[in-house]
């Protein structure tokens, strides 16, 4: 997974985006699947990102003063919050096991299992935010995945 910052080009709002690579957020981006959490526009694009590199091996990490090690906006996540991210990925990955994707025919698939067209199963898949919607409206139970999930053909 890559984590991208992000920004609304609408609202200037900036938040983080995870995506398997570059090229998954740009399909995500040009089907309108990814929508900026403060106030939902669509334009959204890549910030500029100042690269993260490492430490030479011979090198100590210069000391946190207490000022430092406070979790704040744009800071590393808490140990906690980074268990719990973990924890919910492991989860994911384990009831996908169990699940069939069916791509971008996900709206069309659950459709049918909710009104006894197909004989039901857990699927996974791509929709638009509007087919998700729709599909909540007459009462088919959908949710979305908390992280992103690459095509199988896609999958190294």
């Amino acid at each position: 997974m890559i984590v991208f910052d992000l920004e609304c080009r609408t609202g200037g709002h900036r938040f983080e985006g995870w995506f398997s690579s570059s090229d998954d957020f740009a399909a995500q981006a040009g089907r309108g699947l990814v929508s900026c959490p403060q106030c939902g526009s669509h334009d959204v694009a890549k910030a500029v990102m100042a690269p993260n590199v490492g430490r030479k091996g011979n090198q100590l990490p210069a000391p946190r003063s207490a000022e430092r090690s406070t979790p704040h906006a744009g800071g590393r996540l808490p140990p906690e919050a980074l268990q719990m991210m973990q924890a919910l990925a492991a989860m994911q990955a384990e009831a996908l096991k169990s699940s069939r994707w069916v791509g971008e025919s996900f709206a069309e698939q659950s459709r049918k299992m909710h009104y006894g067209e197909a004989e039901a199963e857990t699927i996974h898949g791509q929709a638009t935010i509007q087919e998700a919607k729709e599909l909540l409206e007459e009462g088919v139970p959908v949710m979305p995945l908390p992280f992103p999930v690459a095509p199988p053909d896609e999958l190294n």
